[in-house]
């Protein structure tokens, strides 16, 4: 039996699954090939290095009337002052991070926003729509404008919104809420009886986080690539089990993150994060892409250092698997 991979997504609109686990492939065969291992990145393009999966699951946020699921929160679900909070320390740690006139202008200028959100009376739906306006000033940021992540404050707000969602526990549908049935459809990819590589984007690592802890099948390498786990306002007081920490299946963890990554804005996993039983914690480190919008996989994926400790961990639960 061969090793696996799995790929689990963050935030977002709809996808193509098929089509995202082919550019994910192509750019961790890139990174491959930078550190060295070209055969293992031409194997892996050809899908013949190990079986690959892509988790999705982001179909599950999609709301009836909402096009793409960029439908901002529902005021009943009572998130959107976590929404608020979370717009809050990622802007207040990127001021802290910035160097440029331009960058530095335009995250005062929504701080202010968001400050004046605090001093006036909120009705339930006002404020999101001074959400979406204060997401509205952030799509000015110079790597979000170039970048065209967003294509307007309120898609932005709704895909923020997906953390706060997962994180409430709530919308319950057949008995399960949104955060169980979303670990169910990724705990689905997992088998038991083989050793599973696990790549985790974003919300996706909040997401594998929480669902490996169900899992009893061995995973040599967690990786996860721009985290929100250690935002302290919402995510990481939300996470369950609490106090986090790594979940006993995991026998390695390697989180990345990038000085301009506007999403992981506390990067340093292993200061938030206890060991397991095996004494496994998470391993941080810095990398700088190229590049106008450093947030997405393929970004990370394509630096030698994330592809490199991938293949080899790929290629050691594959000999583990056959032996």
């Amino acid at each position: 039996m061969r090793s696996a991979l799995v790929f689990i997504h963050g935030i977002g609109g709809l996808r193509d699954p098929e089509a995202e686990r082919g550019s994910w492939l192509e750019a961790l065969a890139g990174g491959a090939r930078r550190a060295g291992h070209s055969f293992e990145g031409s194997a892996l393009e050809q899908n013949r290095f190990t079986d690959t999966a892509f988790a999705y699951y982001g179909d599950l946020f999609v709301r009836p009337n909402a096009q793409g699921g960029t439908r901002p929160p529902d005021a009943a679900l009572g998130e959107d002052e976590a929404l608020r909070q979370l717009l809050e320390e990622m802007i207040d740690t990127q001021l802290l991070a910035c160097s440029g006139e331009e960058e530095r202008r335009v995250l005062q200028h929504a701080h202010a926003e968001l400050t004046a959100t605090r001093q006036q009376a909120q009705g339930s739906g006002q404020l999101v729509r001074r959400l979406v306006n204060v997401c509205t000033t952030l799509l000015a940021l110079p790597g979000i404008r170039r970048g065209g992540q967003w294509a307007s404050g309120r898609i932005m707000v709704g895909h923020l919104a997906q953390v706060t969602r997962y994180l409430a526990r709530a919308e319950v549908d057949g008995g399960r809420t949104l955060d169980e049935r979303i670990r169910d459809r990724v705990l689905g990819f997992l088998k038991e009886d083989r050793p599973t590589v696990v790549i985790a984007h974003s919300l996706g690592s909040v997401v594998a986080l929480e669902a490996l802890h169900e899992h009893r099948g061995p995973i040599p390498l967690l990786v996860t690539l721009g985290s929100p786990i250690a935002m302290r306002t919402v995510v990481h007081p939300r996470l369950r089990p609490q106090p986090p920490a790594t979940p006993d299946c995991v026998r390695r963890w390697l989180n990345y993150w990038d000085r301009d990554d506007v999403i992981a804005p506390r990067p340093w996993l292993e200061r938030d994060v206890l060991p397991n039983t095996v004494g496994c914690t998470p391993e941080s480190d810095r990398v700088d892409s190229d590049g106008i919008w450093v947030h997405t996989a393929t970004k990370y994926l394509a630096q030698a250092s994330v592809a490199g400790p991938i293949v080899e961990a790929i290629r050691l639960a594959g000999e583990s698997a056959s032996a």
